[in-house]
């Protein structure tokens, strides 16, 4: 049987991956000054999702490693609200439509969740 933190970090990641598809669409390197426009965004963005699904393994089997993965896709998801919120409050147009404040409210209850049960597992 598969634990209720797998479901929470699955749905998570699904969430933030969406996410970043969401930061292509408002070109997110620009928000963040980050070099390379998109070739650099996605770029960045092969080991960050390669890293998420590999810790979806070692979250399933239970490791260490899992467990710190876990962690850092909870709190990522929570800092990904944190700044968007940041950006928003300082005047920024981006992230403002319903779809991506819905996803990132999500993201923040989530990660909430996320961050709960991998504190209490361990």
């Amino acid at each position: 049987m598969v634990s209720l933190i797998v479901w929470a970090y699955i749905l998570n990641s699904t969430l933030l991956i969406v996410h970043e598809i969401d930061s292509a669409y408002w070109k997110e390197w620009e928000l963040f000054r980050l070099p390379g426009e998109i070739a650099g965004f996605l770029a960045l963005h092969v080991p960050l999702v390669g890293l998420i699904m590999c810790g979806l393994i070692e979250v399933f089997i239970g490791s260490s490693a899992g467990y710190y993965i876990n962690l850092i896709v909870a709190l990522g998801g929570l800092f990904a609200f944190s700044i968007h919120s940041y950006f928003i409050m300082q005047g920024n147009e981006q992230f403002k439509t319903a779809a991506s404040q819905i996803l990132l409210y999500a993201i923040l209850a989530t990660s909430g969740v996320q961050l709960y049960l991998a504190l209490t597992a361990w």
